[in-house]
């Protein structure tokens, strides 16, 4: 297989950055030139651009620098297009996590479908376990796609696409009275410094942040 020229634009602060350091060192490791930009403006022609806890939707002439404009997605699309679909899935209740590796389209999460695999939880893990284990299926999904872009054939979106709403600070609120382990996904949810749990009780707000013990 030749090398290829390979760019991963991933958002400069996003949970993600670690992850797209190790996926840049796998694919070097196989030869291929391999750039992590955290800029738009940084995309430049190549073979493969990943796409990969990013934002914004890439305008076109930029999609056209690649012959391919990779996204990865923690849901079965078309269902649960849109925002933070893992931590929406868990509180649904979920462990059994699918993974989609698709093609940028015009419209967020709309695009062919290569792979689609899924990650299980045991249901006790807290976010940043649950995003190491979304991490490395990331990377493996990544590493699998670049070894048979060659051959792999996308697959058309198909069924009515559901939605999820980008997530703020009060979806993170719990009622005083709600048993511990009715809210107990709503903590492994939550990111203890962006949105932590809170509840509102005589007149005041109150933070509660979890921890798992040694």
């Amino acid at each position: 297989m030749r090398k290829l020229s390979i760019q991963i634009l991933v958002a400069n602060k996003s949970w993600f950055l670690p992850y797209a350091q190790k996926l840049k060192a796998a694919l070097e490791g196989e030869n291929h030139g391999t750039e992590l930009i955290t800029a738009e403006n940084r995309v430049k022609k190549g073979d493969i651009l990943f796409i990969l806890s990013w934002e914004n939707i890439i305008k076109k002439e930029i999609l056209a620098r690649h012959e391919h404009n990779i996204v990865i997605h923690a849901s079965a699309l078309p269902k649960g297009r849109g925002w933070s679909p893992l931590t929406w899935q868990i509180l649904e209740g979920k462990n059994k996590i699918p993974v989609s590796l698709f093609e940028a389209g015009d419209k967020a999460d709309s695009g062919p479908i290569y792979l689609q695999e899924t990650f299980t939880l045991a249901g006790y893990e807290l976010l940043d376990e649950m995003r190491e284990k979304l991490g490395q299926k990331i990377i493996a999904l990544a590493l699998k796609f670049v070894k048979n872009c060659r051959t792999i054939k996308p697959k058309a979106q198909k069924g009515k696409p559901t939605f999820y709403p980008k997530r703020g600070p009060e979806h993170s609120e719990v009622g005083v009275k709600t048993p511990l382990a009715k809210i107990f996904n709503q903590f492994r949810a939550a990111d203890n410094e962006r949105y932590p749990v809170f509840f509102k009780h005589k007149g005041h707000k109150y933070i509660l942040k979890i921890y798992k013990a040694e």
